[in-house]
C-alpha cells in the first residue's frame, strides 16, 4: 500500500518569493479576482477550497525555475520525445474547487491527445509533469494539492532540495528517479543548476556531453 510522501518542512533561507494569503474566500470570488489581473503579471495564483496564495517570485525563485525547465526541455530534446508547454497557463477544476498557476506544466506522454490546441481542463488529462519552486514557506499543502489533480509527476524545489513525487493509488510517492527521464539521476540536476550559476549554456553544454556518453 502507497504512503503519502510527507510535506517538506520550510526553513530559513534566502527570501524567494513573496506572498498574500487570503482565507475564506469563495469560488466565485477566486474567479473575480481572476478576472481583474491583467493577463501579463508576475504574480501566481493558488486556490485550494476557500484558501488564496498570491505568489511574487523574486529573482532566486525565477533562476531556479528557468533553469529546471531548461533542464527539461535539453532532457526531452535528447531522448526524442514530445512536449506541450503549458508554463503558468491558469488550471481551473471548479469541481474540486481548486486553480493554480504553477511554476512549469507539461504534457510529454500525453502530448499527442492536447497537440494544435488549446487544452480543456474540464475534459482533457491533466499534464504529467508540474514543477514548483518554493523556497520560502507556502500555506497551500501542495502535495496533496497536485495529488488531487491526478499530475502523475510533481518536482518541488526549494533552492537546495529537488523532490520527486509519483502518483500512486492516489497519494503522492516520493522517489529517488523521474518517471519521465528514468535513465537520468538526480545528481544531474544539482550539477546542472550548479554550472549553470557560472554559466547557462555550458551548463546545458556538459548535459549533452554526458548524455551522448551514455547514448
Amino acid at each position: 500500500m502507497a504512503i503519502a510522501a510527507p510535506e517538506p518542512k520550510a526553513e530559513l533561507r534566502p527570501v524567494g518569493e513573496q506572498r498574500v494569503v487570503l482565507r475564506g474566500l469563495s469560488w466565485d470570488a477566486y474567479l473575480q479576482i481572476l478576472d481583474a489581473l491583467p493577463q501579463s503579471r508576475g504574480s501566481r495564483l493558488t486556490y485550494d477550497d476557500g484558501v488564496l496564495e498570491i505568489t511574487m517570485p523574486l529573482e532566486d525563485h525565477e533562476f531556479s525555475g528557468r533553469l529546471i525547465e531548461r533542464f527539461i526541455l535539453t532532457l526531452v530534446e535528447l531522448m526524442g520525445l514530445r512536449m506541450k508547454t503549458m508554463g503558468s497557463t491558469t488550471m481551473n477544476y471548479p469541481r474540486l474547487k481548486k486553480g493554480a498557476e504553477p511554476d512549469n506544466a507539461y504534457y510529454i506522454q500525453n502530448q499527442p491527445l492536447v497537440k494544435g490546441r488549446n487544452v480543456d481542463f474540464g475534459q482533457d488529462p491533466p499534464p504529467d509533469l508540474v514543477v514548483e519552486v518554493d523556497i520560502t514557506h507556502t500555506d497551500i499543502a501542495k502535495n496533496q494539492f497536485y495529488s488531487s489533480l491526478g499530475i502523475p509527476e510533481f518536482w518541488r524545489f526549494n533552492g537546495k532540495i529537488w523532490r520527486i513525487y509519483q502518483l500512486q493509488e492516489g497519494i503522492y510517492v516520493e522517489v529517488e528517479v523521474s518517471p519521465t527521464f528514468p535513465r537520468v539521476p538526480k545528481e544531474r540536476l544539482y550539477m546542472f543548476l550548479e554550472q549553470a550559476k557560472e554559466d547557462e549554456i555550458e551548463a546545458v553544454q556538459s548535459l549533452r556531453t554526458w548524455w551522448q556518453g551514455k547514448a
